[in-house]
């Protein structure tokens, strides 16, 4: 049976009494329009864990000027139908007023490198309202483990600092991208795309892919795999907003690939921004 909370207050109290039972409570964060992405989270939580809550919350404050936050799909109903086939315990799904009341004047920021490139850049105060209402969430669901997913690396990275910066007594697992078929990252703007622009939007895995396969056949020149893949996406009619070869700890850009490292990319698909990621470690 799954319940579906409402209340902060509610799901606090809930988790509280778990914990004094002794229940391991994992974690699933999520905006709702849920797909197999969140599906791969929910699984390894319930296998991993006694209980499993997922919250449901499009978060206003991790959303700029001109983004989508209206239009940003809200499924709630067919949510909570995956969860209960899924084995969820609890969906948490709270009112935008609930959880930023009008008295509310506290921030969580997380300072440094991590936030000021890549995503950071293209959306001035994104990890602000991620770390913020994260923050929030671990409070009330007080989970033993949270699970993200590799597709928003930079935001696995930034949560995961958050956690050991404030003593969260808990863990952040992370879990690799789940794709369509034919390559293609799951993400719920996905289904923005309109006709014919799915090809375009494709372009991100290939240019990926190349340059994952120039690293595992030698290539170390990071201004090389940065051309190839910039030539993928912009020859497919799309809008490259970045590409970057990083250090997969620190996201400190790399000039010669002497180890693991990030492959990520950033583009607007007409009038939507899609990204992706591969994690990859060259022989030596």
């Amino acid at each position: 049976m799954t319940d579906v909370i409402r209340y902060p207050a509610e799901m606090s109290r809930i988790a509280g009494e778990l914990r004094l039972r002794g229940n391991t409570i994992g974690f699933v964060p999520t905006m709702g329009a849920l797909h197999e992405g969140h599906v791969s989270l929910i699984r390894r939580s319930v296998a991993e864990n006694d209980v499993t809550v997922v919250s449901v919350f499009v978060n206003p404050t991790q959303f700029g000027p001109g983004e989508d936050y209206e239009r940003y799909p809200r499924t709630l109903d067919d949510d909570v139908e995956i969860c209960v086939q899924e084995g969820v315990d609890f969906v948490f799904a709270p009112q935008p007023d609930d959880m930023y009341p009008r008295s509310m004047t506290t921030w969580v920021e997380v300072g440094g490198d991590l936030v000021n490139r890549m995503c950071g850049l293209s959306r001035p105060g994104h990890f602000r309202g991620v770390a913020t209402v994260c923050a929030k969430l671990f409070n009330i669901v007080r989970p033993h483990t949270a699970y993200f997913g590799q597709k928003d690396y930079q935001q696995y990275l930034v949560v995961r600092r958050l956690v050991e910066d404030l003593n969260f007594p808990m863990e952040i697992a992370l879990v690799p991208v789940v794709r369509e078929k034919d390559g293609l990252a799951r993400s719920s703007r996905n289904r923005y795309l309109r006709p014919g622009e799915r090809e375009s939007a494709l372009s991100l895995y290939r240019a990926l892919t190349k340059a994952r396969d120039a690293v595992l056949a030698g290539e170390t020149d990071a201004s090389a795999l940065l051309a190839l893949m910039a030539s993928e996406i912009e020859s497919a009619g799309a809008e490259l907003d970045y590409a970057v070869v990083a250090d997969p700890v620190t996201l400190e850009d790399k000039e010669r690939v002497d180890g693991p490292v990030l492959l990520a990319v950033a583009a607007w698909v007409g009038d939507v921004r899609l990204i992706d990621n591969f994690l990859v470690d060259p022989p030596q």
